[in-house]
């Protein structure tokens, strides 16, 4: 109906925009895979599953595994993650030998780590022992107490690779 104290318009009123539908992600049980260039000796496929050990929890002993884990509580032992991450939290107090793919120290570690690929000590870390591993990465800040033995994938303690290199097309 026409109201006399309004403007007349002659255009229809336009409809709101139709908005696309965005799918949203289904996630499926089981580890997310990601595909990564293959190095000599460590595998073409890591997994996003990853353990978490809480602030409140401790654990007397080994660990064992394979899949990531996070540590927020306290260890004494041994950590052995072969091909794995292993993360010390910010609140994570490791007494224990670390070995795994890599290693992440935001807490206290007291024991030597070994890393088939690195580690990386972040600002608030903190790493008392030796190191062995391909790469390392100390941030300022950061307080470390040990040696350094630099390897290259695959070499073995005493400088000899650890399987032989041939260079063969089959």
């Amino acid at each position: 109906m026409w109201k006399p104290n309004q403007p007349v318009s002659n255009t229809p009123p336009t409809p709101e925009p139709v908005k696309p539908v965005v799918p949203v992600p289904t996630f499926e049980t089981g580890p997310l895979t990601v595909a990564r260039p293959s190095t000599a000796g460590q595998s073409a496929v890591v997994t996003a599953e990853q353990a978490t050990i809480g602030k409140s929890l401790i654990v007397k002993g080994e660990v064992s595994g394979s899949e990531s884990l996070y540590i927020d509580g306290k260890i004494e032992g041994s950590i052995s993650l072969p091909g794995n991450r292993v993360t010390v939290g910010r609140n994570g107090q490791v007494a224990a030998s670390v070995s795994a793919r890599e290693i992440v120290v935001l807490g206290k570690i007291r024991g030597n780590c070994t890393a088939s690929d690195r580690v990386d000590i972040r600002s608030e870390g903190s790493l008392t022992g030796d190191v062995i591993a391909a790469r390392i990465s100390i941030e300022d800040g950061a307080f470390f107490k040990g040696g350094i033995d630099i390897r290259k994938p695959g070499e073995s303690k005493n400088g000899v690779p650890a399987e032989p290199v041939t260079d063969r097309a089959d």
